[in-house]
């Protein structure tokens, strides 16, 4: 019996507040008792395995690496896209924590964008910068794996 899965082995997948990973396999496994069927995925950033059961993979909010067509609107929005900057850093934190959470990369697009604005500004309190490196981190390592994608796109967002 073949199965039909959402992702392959192989493929590139983006995993919120992980980042990109590497469908490494797809195992069952027995845990608890229960036989289920896993992706396991290698996590780029962290150089970590995470097992996810196939049946929860949409609930995950894992999705395919964003593609060259989308690309465009992305950079136009970083570039030109308004910040909200009347917000308290607590409301702003939680606004942004929500943005990467939902792992799409246009949302990770505006936190980094809006607090790499800031940081020009002022310093950046603890827990933004390390959010800030952390959503940087996330969007930079997709757009590497972005079909055509050129190294000075890439640089634009830095």
């Amino acid at each position: 019996m073949e199965v039909d899965y959402l992702f392959q082995i192989g493929e590139n997948i983006f995993y919120p507040m992980q980042g990109v990973g590497i469908i490494k396999a797809i195992e069952e496994k027995e845990i608890s008792g229960v036989k289920q069927q896993y992706y396991v995925i290698n996590m780029v950033i962290s150089n970590m395995e995470v097992m996810i059961p196939t049946d929860k993979i949409l609930t995950s909010n894992i999705r395919p690496i964003t593609d060259i067509t989308a690309l465009k609107y992305i950079i136009n929005s970083f570039h030109y896209g308004e910040s909200d900057g009347l917000l308290s850093w607590k409301q702003r934190y939680k606004v942004n924590m929500a943005k990467i959470k939902t792992g799409k990369i246009q949302e990770c697009t505006e936190v980094v964008r809006d607090l790499m604005r800031m940081k020009k500004e002022k310093p950046l309190i603890a827990s933004e910068k390390k959010m800030l490196d952390s959503a940087h981190e996330f969007l930079i390592s997709e757009l590497r794996l972005i079909k055509g994608i050129t190294e000075n796109q890439i640089n634009s967002f830095c």
